[in-house]
């Protein structure tokens, strides 16, 4: 006979129906906590356990190994460590808001230490724990078979606390978790309360009662949106801090402690921390860090320099470790044997309903066995009454079944009444004994109609349920741990941790920049040697100087029209002599891209301007406010030619004029009127009209009264000269301009041009790596159409690459940005110079057939 074919099986189909019901028994079995008793099935079956053992509050402890044998024994069958794992945190004060086992022994420490093994550990329910347990034999729930169909346990405690939101609880189910956290038990009280007056009332009306989660280490918790959807919704986010507070020291001294933090931290990890951070100096001003915590609570102390603000530290502790984390709220639970969202009202609801109807049938059980013991009183009450006749009638029969039958059959009694009689003690025919069977008997009668009352008026039921909420919160419930800020928490920027002090910002022409705190840079009196500076090699100098304070915002321009922006604090601090880190580091610039302006600024007014100077002569000017937002890859500045770089970028204002000078020493001065706004990536518009192979060097922006500065002009060959700007007329912009400097083969072509006074000094840099620094005054004041004096004389085939200003203090760099906050605040500016920009080593003069001089007409 053939053998007959097996049905085939869809593999596809067998692994999908196999796998929800491995997700169904994860999420109802292991992972989700019930609606009803907030317990997963290992909390319940250790409680259950413990019931059996008769291992209450109030009996000695019996030993972990003990309770944990019969939970896997009898009703976990999964490993002993996870079921003593699962013992040890209903133990903790630091993980449970109340405790469900009272434990004796090492249960581990908010350290992070491991428990001690089961067999050291003795445990016994707490006396809330007890309240989950109530009534449990009056069958107020439903029991079901065990794994192996020997015993029976409960499918839900008949629990009389909200535990789901009194200990919270966390758990990873398949493609779903709950994230619960604890709540204080008498909050949620009064709202059980106000949900039991008006089922209608909304998440907002308990709200007034529930503030918040109620850790059990305390800290803080911002009631913000989060918490307003978590509550609404079930999901949301909340901020929750530790709490720290400033100690007083001797000798002037503080020190910060760390006296709670947030749920579930490791207090051992957020010290190790701290310490790292320090080692990093990530977080300046601490010189020691230690832990005294003891049984008494948490004390971690962090010690200050003297001087050291403590509010910044803080700061920075809540933005660099986890004393400052976010919760994320997930109230997802079991609800019907299905995985549901619930929100505040919802999840108190779900209990309301579990405890009205463990109410119903508790007093359905008590009504019964109030009535049957009722029914035998009745019959012993007629038996007293008559008990010469019933002992007649009882001596008279032959057997026990006889003597009932005819108890039966003389007084109508029923069987159970009869056996009562038969079986009731001769004492009871005592006085004292038949009025205390009128009294239990009446007491019986009063009980009854109370538990019809419950069945069958539902303001009755109301109340019983009303009147158990009070004493659990008049017996368990504990003042608020956890404070509830109702201000919003915002992330903590950068700038908070740094005060808002003066610093100097440098950056050296090969590109190395620093910032350092002003009180480096001490006052001297006239004459004094100074101190000793930046720290360059031999081919590099300060290129730019400025003061500034840390919360201000640099904005760094490139030749190629790009602006990058970073705030002053974002800069690496560096001792007074340090090199500093190369800019490379903090821009992302691209080959052959450079910075040529730096300015700082405090705010991107709109009614403030940047003038923008190209090598191909052409100006922009643009409001301030455009360049208000930046990319981390910087933004588009002004728009280039392909052979155009931007030379210089200056602050403006309406009444300022514009000098532009070119390398064949030609400049042109106009007013700034003549340039029109325009937006952020326009081109711009002609400044001067260049002849043939000359690019513009120099912008300088001065003041329309300004006739005192003069303008410094410097060739390549290490000629100069200063010119007052009473010879450079007015003109229309776009046009060819005037002579500023006589350009020969002698002189090379102009790189450069500042304004000076008569106390500044001038640093000068060649192509042979040589510094030469000379005073202002010793270089005479000479007309616009002359080739000036020498300045430096250079080797063979040397030039000068780059030059700068002086000033008095010995400090270099540009004046643009110890005007520019005058500028941006509607004060006059009172001069301006170029960059020190370097002419090419090949550079020639231009051949001009013959340089316009004054007389001569521009093309504007």
């Amino acid at each position: 006979m053939a053998e007959m074919q097996q049905p085939q099986i869809s593999i596809e189909t067998e692994l999908r129906k196999s796998y929800l019901e491995y997700s169904l028994s994860v999420i109802i079995g292991r992972a989700i906590p019930d609606a009803r008793d907030g317990l997963k099935p290992v909390h319940r079956r250790i409680m259950f356990a413990q019931y059996e053992l008769a291992n209450n509050y109030n009996r000695p402890h019996k030993k972990s190994a003990r309770v944990v044998g019969d939970v896997i024994g009898k009703y976990h069958p999964h490993g002993d460590s996870a079921v003593y794992d699962a013992l040890v945190r209903m133990a903790q004060e630091f993980s449970m808001r109340d405790p469900l086992v009272d434990g004796q022994g090492n249960f581990g420490s908010i350290d992070g230490d491991a428990p001690a093994a089961m067999r050291y550990t003795e445990v016994r329910m707490s006396k809330l724990a007890q309240e989950f347990l109530g009534d449990l034999d009056k069958n107020t729930v439903d029991f079901r078979p065990n794994y192996d169909n020997t015993l029976q346990e409960p499918t839900v405690m008949p629990s009389k606390v909200p535990n789901l939101l009194v200990n919270g609880s966390s758990g990873i189910a398949v493609g779903m978790a709950t994230n619960i956290p604890p709540h204080n038990l008498g909050e949620l009280c009064d709202a059980l309360q106000v949900l039991l007056d008006n089922p209608q009332c909304s998440v907002d009306d308990l709200m007034e009662h529930v503030k918040g989660p109620d850790f059990p280490t305390s800290g803080f918790v911002y009631a913000g949106k989060g918490l307003y959807d978590a509550y609404h919704t079930g999901r949301g986010t909340v901020k929750v801090r530790g709490r720290m507070e400033i100690e007083e020291r001797k000798k002037g001294f503080q020190s910060i402690v760390i006296r709670e933090i947030p749920y579930g931290l490791n207090k051992s990890s957020l010290v190790e921390k701290i310490a790292a951070l320090v080692n990093d100096r990530k977080i300046d001003g601490i010189t020691d860090l230690r832990d005294e915590s003891d049984r008494k609570g948490i004390r971690v102390v962090i010690d200050l320099k003297r001087g050291t603000i403590p509010d910044i530290v803080i700061n920075g502790l809540y933005k660099f470790t986890p004393l400052e984390t976010s919760f994320g709220i997930n109230m997802l639970a079991v609800v019907d044997n299905r995985p549901q969202l619930l929100n505040l009202k919802t999840a108190l609801t779900c209990f309301v309903d579990h405890r009205r109807e463990v109410v119903i049938r508790r007093t359905r059980y008590d009504l019964e066995k109030a009535e049957a013991r009722a029914h035998i009183l009745e019959g012993l009450r007629v038996a007293i009454d008559n008990i010469d006749e019933v002992v007649a009638l009882i001596r008279a029969s032959a057997n026990p079944e006889e003597a009932r039958n005819a108890l039966m059959k003389r007084f109508e009694f029923t069987e159970i009444q009869a056996k009562a009689i038969l079986e009731m003690r001769l004492q009871r025919l005592t006085g004292l004994q038949r009025e205390e069977l009128m009294a239990e008997y009446k007491d019986l009668l009063q009980k009854i109609e109370f538990y019809r009352s419950i069945l069958e008026n539902s303001e009755v039921l109301r109340n019983e349920l009303r009147r158990e909420v009070s004493e659990i919160r008049e017996t368990f419930a504990t003042p608020r741990r956890t404070e509830v800020l109702r201000e919003a928490l915002t992330d903590i920027d950068i700038e908070d941790l740094i005060p808002d002090e003066e610093v100097v910002i440098t950056l050296s022409r090969r590109g190395y920049m620093k910032r350092t705190g002003l009180e480096n840079y001490q006052q001297q009196k006239r004459g004094g040697k100074g101190i000793a500076a930046l720290h360059t090699s031999d081919d590099d100098y300060v290129q730019e100087f400025l003061s500034t304070t840390n919360h201000q915002y640099l904005c760094l321009f490139t030749n190629k029209g790009r602006m990058h922006q970073l705030k002053v604090h974002q800069v690496p601090e560096g001792s007074r002599t340090a090199k500093g880190v190369h800019i490379n580091n903090l821009l992302p610039l691209e080959d052959n891209e450079w910075v040529t302006t730096v300015l700082a600024l405090r705010e991107f007014a709109e009614d403030k301007y940047f003038l923008f100077v190209t090598k191909r002569g052409m100006v922009k000017r643009s409001s301030a406010s455009l360049y208000a937002r930046c990319r981390k890859t910087g933004l588009m500045a002004v728009g280039l030619r392909e052979d155009d770089e931007l030379v210089v970028v200056r602050p403006i204002r309406e009444d300022s004029h514009i000098v532009l000078a070119t390398a064949d020493g030609i400049a042109i001065r106009f007013s700034c009127r003549d340039v029109r706004p325009m937006g952020r990536v326009a081109t711009g518009v002609k400044g001067i009209a260049l002849r043939r192979q000359d690019f513009v060097v120099a912008g300088v922006i001065m003041k329309e009264t300004d006739q005192t500065t003069e303008i410094m002009s410097i060739s390549a060959n290490g000629y100069g000269k200063r010119t007052s700007v009473e010879l450079y007329r007015l003109q229309s912009r776009g046009g060819k301009g005037i002579i500023n400097f006589k350009v020969t083969g002698k002189t090379g072509p102009v790189v450069g041009a500042m304004p000076v006074r008569d106390n500044d000094g001038l640093i000068l840099l060649t192509s042979a790596n040589k510094i030469v620094r000379i005073s202002v005054d010793e270089v005479r004041t000479k007309g616009r159409a002359t080739m000036g004096v020498m300045l430096v004389r250079l080797d063979e085939g040397g030039h000068v690459v780059g030059f700068d200003r002086v000033d008095e203090g010995g400090q270099t760099g540009r004046y643009v940005n110890e005007e520019l906050d005058e500028i941006m605040s509607d004060e006059a500016v009172e001069g301006g110079e170029a960059p020190a920009v370097a002419a090419p080593a090949d550079a020639q003069p231009a051949q001009n057939d013959e340089p316009e001089d004054d007389e001569q007409q521009n093309d504007a």
